[in-house]
């Protein structure tokens, strides 16, 4: 009589420890999806929002009158800024156009990378700014690399800014936080260098 065996393991038995088709790591999930389109849509808005107040503000505002809101603390007072954001730097107009335009350069670049969502919020933040003060640089008076930004909105003491120069220093400080608090641009979040130490000790 012949005897037939089969000496393939059964399919319920465990893989032999070495085996090719066993699988002991869960598997890896894939990066997020990648950021760059909240960025753009946010900064087109800002941009928007600041083209238009400004339009407004020129139209309906005169130097030196301005328009009080809330007492002597809240105001519109038009002036026309040729310095960076708050009234600084007012001598070197072509310096910031330039500097304004390797921002939009940077933040694009690092943006096409990205994969979390609130750096893309900062970023496009800082985006929709920079590109509402650089129009200006540009298109108005008194030349191309020269003009002059508008600026509108006066609060206490504070100089008169405008929408770019809020969305530039909120999405500065968000980008500052964001770092002190370990949370990187792909979207992974930095424990530190003690917990690195235990994960290589484990």
């Amino acid at each position: 009589m012949v005897v037939v065996t089969d000496d393939r393991p059964a399919d319920n038995e465990p893989a032999a420890a070495g085996d090719s088709r066993a699988s002991t790591e869960p598997a890896a999930s894939g990066p997020g999806p990648k950021r760059l389109p909240l960025l753009l849509v946010l900064a087109a808005v800002l941009y928007g929002l600041d083209l238009l107040t400004k339009s407004i503000a020129v139209a309906k505002l005169t130097p030196g009158d301005p328009v009080y809101l809330i007492g002597d603390v809240v105001r519109f007072s038009l002036v026309r800024n040729p310095g960076a954001a708050f009234s600084m730097a007012t001598g070197m107009t072509w310096l910031l156009t330039l500097v304004a335009a390797g921002v939009v350069v940077a933040v694009i670049r690092i943006g096409s990378t990205l994969r979390s969502p609130w750096w893309a919020v900062g970023l496009g933040m800082v985006l929709g700014g920079a590109l509402g003060n650089l129009t200006d640089r540009l298109f108005r008076a008194p030349g191309p690399l020269q003009g002059h930004v508008v600026d509108f909105m006066a609060v206490g003491w504070w100089p008169v800014f405008n929408v770019a120069d809020s969305a530039i220093v909120c999405g500065a400080i968000l980008l500052v936080a964001l770092t002190v608090f370990g949370f990187e641009p792909d979207g992974t979040r930095s424990t530190g260098k003690a917990a690195a130490g235990k994960e290589d000790a484990a």
